[in-house]
Order: structure tokens, then C-alpha cells, then sequence
């Protein structure tokens, strides 16, 4: 009999331990959505909508990827849109007095490593928090873009750049260019997160500094590393989306693309306490904002109640992943 009872118990037991981590919940929801939409909004369940919201949200992806770098890391880079957009337009300007367009993108990519490199030292060495460090950085580097190395506002990419404007508008098999540059991306991430001890330091680094100090980790160096690998992508997405207007508005630093992408990086599952998420938890947060801006257009809903949609979200993710990973033992002993 109690033989009997242990075995009844133990499924049991096994149902309790099986909880979905957030990144399966979120996928959940992107499925169920894209159920409704496709029940209810003519022309959302088809290939041609489906790949388009693959491109438009490609670079959204890669944007997510990069700050999920320093993010894992217990960091935080503001300047990412501005260190974007500032190094893809100089890349662009360079090609305009005459560079070939791979020594112009490796020169802005040098740009935006250098960028990098400078949050990552005041981060790491001067001990300012990386709030107030990138957020300063991002409105010095645009200023300075726009004083120092740029012609104007807007850089538009010159005639004759075939083999660029591919990145951006060009197809393989039918998949858009900047869907494989974001699959790239994730890959190589991945690869250096999972894999390498490089980036298994980034994971230590996150979820316990002195920790990860005590036990003969360079965490200064290390912080840099992380600010200028999250550079260095923002710089792909920035060739990504020069490539597919044929122009960089600089502009775009006064959107709201930064919050979009600590939008998806958060939603996903990259935890802002570090040491938590990964690679496939941006891209389930990219997959259900790009579901839901996709759904949100074909309605065409003001901008302003998308952005509504977007603040609650975003604010629904800060709240959730605040309760499930409070900073410290303390909070936690804190309550309400």
C-alpha cells in the first residue's frame, strides 16, 4: 500500500518541479497572438507579412543581441542607437571621399570599438554607474559625430555599392539579407557565450561581481570587452540599416529605439540583474514585439498607442523580472 502511494506521489512531485521559464512563456504568447491576428486581421497570415516582419524587426534583433552583452554582464549601454548611428554614417561618408566600402566599414567599426572601449574604461576604472556613463556617452557621441565627423544629418550611401546595399536589400533563397545577418549574429553570440570561457565569465561576472573577482577574473578588462563587443554589433545594425534606406539619418538617436531594444532584451528573459538569459531570450522577445508592431499596423494604430502598448509592456517585463530576480538578498528580505 505505501508502495502504492509513493508511485502515485511521484508524478505528482515531477509536475511541481516542471515551471516554464520565461522565454517559453513568451513564445507562448507570440504563438497565441499570431493565432488571433491571423484569425482576425486580413493578410497577416501571409508569406508575404511573414517575411517582411522578419526584416523589419531584423535589426531590432541584432540590437537586442548586443545589449544583451553588458546586460548579462549587470550592465547597461544607453549609447547604443548613437554609437549606431554615428559609426555606420562615418562608414558611409568615408566611402563618399573615395574609400572602398570594406576599409570604410571597418573604419567605422573601429569607431564604434572605440566607443566601446571608453564606456567600458569609465564603467570599469572610474567607477561611474553604466546609467549615467552611457547615457552621457550616447549625447557626446552624437554631438561629436555631428561636429567632428559628419557632413550633415543625413549620409546617403553613393551610386555603385552593390555588394553594401545587398546587406541591406538583398535576398538568399527568398530570406532577406538582414534576417541572415541577424541569425549571424545570434550564432556567433551564442558561440561565445555558451561555449567560450570568455563569455562564461561574462555570465560569473553578472550574477556576482566579487565573486567572480575573488576568483582571478579581470573584471575590469572583462566590463570593457563586453561594452565593445556590444559596440561592434550596434555597428552591424547600423551597416544593416544603412544598407536597406541607402542613407543613416542621424536623427534616429532621438527615437525610441533604445527602449525597444531593452524592450525585447528584458521581455526575453535577460534578466537587468545580470548573470541570467542569453541569445534565444532575445530572440523570443523580439519575435512577440514584432508580432504584436506587426498586428498593431495592419490595424493601423496611432503611434501613440503603440507606444502606449510598448510602455506597458516594457514596464510589465521591469516588474516581472524585478520579482523573479530581486538584486540582492537584501531586497529580497525587503518585500514591498
Amino acid at each position: 500500500m505505501a508502495q502504492a502511494t509513493t508511485s502515485a506521489a511521484a508524478p505528482t512531485a515531477g509536475a511541481r518541479r516542471w515551471k516554464p521559464s520565461q522565454e517559453q512563456i513568451v513564445l507562448i504568447v507570440t504563438a497565441l497572438l499570431a493565432i488571433g491576428f491571423s484569425l482576425t486581421l486580413d493578410g497577416f497570415a501571409t508569406l508575404g507579412n511573414f517575411l517582411a516582419l522578419m526584416r523589419s524587426v531584423a535589426i531590432l534583433g541584432i540590437l537586442g543581441i548586443a545589449m544583451s552583452v553588458v546586460v548579462i554582464g549587470r550592465g547597461l549601454d544607453l549609447s547604443l542607437v548613437a554609437t549606431m548611428a554615428v559609426s555606420s554614417a562615418f562608414a558611409l561618408q568615408l566611402i563618399h571621399h573615395g574609400w572602398p566600402w570594406p576599409g570604410a566599414c571597418a573604419a567605422g567599426m573601429a569607431v564604434a570599438i572605440g566607443i566601446g572601449l571608453v564606456n567600458g574604461f569609465i564603467i570599469a576604472f572610474v567607477e561611474v554607474p553604466a546609467l549615467f556613463t552611457t547615457l552621457a556617452t550616447g549625447f557626446l557621441v552624437f554631438g561629436l559625430g555631428r561636429t567632428f565627423l559628419l557632413d550633415g544629418m543625413i549620409i546617403y550611401m553613393p551610386k555603385g555599392q552593390e555588394a553594401l546595399e545587398w546587406i541591406g536589400q538583398g535576398r538568399l533563397f527568398g530570406v532577406p539579407a538582414p534576417v541572415l545577418v541577424l541569425a549571424l549574429m545570434a550564432l556567433v553570440v551564442q558561440v561565445f557565450l555558451a561555449r567560450m570561457t570568455l563569455g562564461r565569465f561574462v555570465y560569473a561576472h553578472g550574477d556576482n561581481l566579487e565573486t567572480a573577482r575573488l576568483t582571478g577574473i579581470a573584471v575590469r578588462p572583462l566590463t570593457m570587452l563586453e561594452y565593445a563587443i556590444c559596440a561592434a554589433i550596434g555597428c552591424v545594425a547600423g551597416l544593416v540599416m544603412a544598407s536597406s534606406t541607402a542613407s543613416m539619418n542621424t536623427q534616429i538617436v532621438n527615437s525610441t529605439l533604445i527602449f525597444d531594444v531593452i524592450l525585447v532584451v528584458v521581455l526575453g528573459g535577460v534578466s537587468l540583474v545580470g548573470g541570467r538569459g542569453g541569445v534565444l531570450s532575445v530572440l523570443a522577445g523580439t519575435a512577440l514585439i514584432g508580432t504584436l508592431l506587426n498586428g498593431m499596423t495592419i490595424l493601423d494604430l496611432d503611434n501613440n498607442v503603440q507606444n502606449i502598448v510598448k510602455g506597458g509592456v516594457l514596464l510589465a517585463a521591469i516588474i516581472l523580472d524585478n520579482r523573479l530576480h530581486p538584486r540582492d538578498e537584501e531586497t529580497a528580505r525587503q518585500g514591498d
